[in-house]
C-alpha cells in the first residue's frame, strides 16, 4: 500500500478544533466563553470571549489550568496575533459582593460578548448560560477542555486576571497576591489572619467571613 504525506490543509486537527469544527457547520461564527477568578477570595471575575480565527490551529492551545503559567502566556500572545478576536469583561469584587459571584460571572461573560465587534452565530459556555443575550448558546461541561474556543477564551480571561492581582501585589504587597492570585490557598490564609482583609477581598465569601476581623478599608 502506497502511503502519501498528508498536505498541511488535510493534516487532522486536534480534538478540541475537531469539537468546534462540527458545531462550525451550522453556526459559522462561534464565540467560546470562559472566565478566571470564581473560586477566590480576592480580586474581580475576569471573562473572555474569543472568536477563533478559522483553520488556524494555535500549538498547544488546551484548559487554562493545565498550562503552566509560561506557555499560557505564549499562547495568550499567539491568540492575540493570529487574526482571532477577543473582548474581555472585569467584575469587581465589591460588585461580586453586592450581586452575588454567580450573577457578577454572567455579567462579565456578557460584557465580553458585547464587546466583540462581530455578533456570534453562537455562543460556547464554560458551564453556564447567560439568559439575557439572543444568541444561540451552548452550556458544556469541562467546556475548556473540549473546545478550543472555550480554551482560548480560559487563556485570555486567566492571564488578564493574573496581570490584574499582579498589579494588586504592588497595592498590597502584605498579602502576596503575586503567589497564590487571591485563591485560598495556606499561604493566603496565613497573610488574611495576620493583617485582616484588604479592600480587594470579597467579604460575601465564607473564608472571608469566617475569620471575623475586620476591614482594612
Amino acid at each position: 500500500m502506497l502511503i502519501r504525506k498528508q498536505s498541511a490543509g488535510r493534516r487532522r486537527l486536534p480534538g478540541n478544533y475537531m469539537y468546534d469544527a462540527e458545531i462550525r457547520r451550522d453556526y459559522p461564527l462561534i464565540a467560546g466563553i470562559d472566565e478566571a477568578g470564581r473560586g477566590s477570595l480576592a480580586g474581580p471575575v475576569v471573562a473572555a470571549a474569543v472568536m477563533l480565527k478559522e483553520r488556524h490551529v494555535i500549538t498547544g492551545l488546551d484548559d487554562s489550568k493545565k498550562i503552566p503559567e509560561k506557555e499560557r502566556r505564549r499562547i495568550f500572545w499567539d491568540i492575540v496575533n493570529s487574526g482571532s478576536e477577543a473582548a474581555a469583561g472585569i467584575v469587581s469584587a465589591g460588585t461580586i459582593d453586592r450581586i452575588n459571584i454567580l450573577q457578577a460571572t454572567k455579567q462579565a461573560m456578557k460584557t465580553a460578548v458585547m464587546s466583540l465587534s462581530r455578533r456570534p452565530d453562537i455562543l460556547l459556555i464554560d458551564a453556564l448560560i447567560l439568559p439575557d443575550i439572543d444568541i444561540k448558546q451552548k452550556a458544556i461541561i469541562k467546556g475548556d477542555s473540549k473546545s478550543a474556543s472555550i480554551a482560548a477564551a480560559s487563556i485570555i480571561a486567566k492571564v488578564l486576571r493574573d496581570d490584574i492581582m499582579r498589579d494588586y501585589h504592588e497595592e498590597y504587597p502584605s498579602y502576596d497576591f503575586i503567589t497564590h492570585k487571591g485563591y485560598g490557598t495556606d499561604g493566603h490564609i496565613k497573610f488574611l489572619l495576620i493583617n485582616g482583609p484588604c479592600p480587594i477581598h470579597r467579604k460575601s465569601f465564607g473564608k472571608v467571613m469566617d475569620l471575623g476581623l475586620p476591614f482594612n478599608e
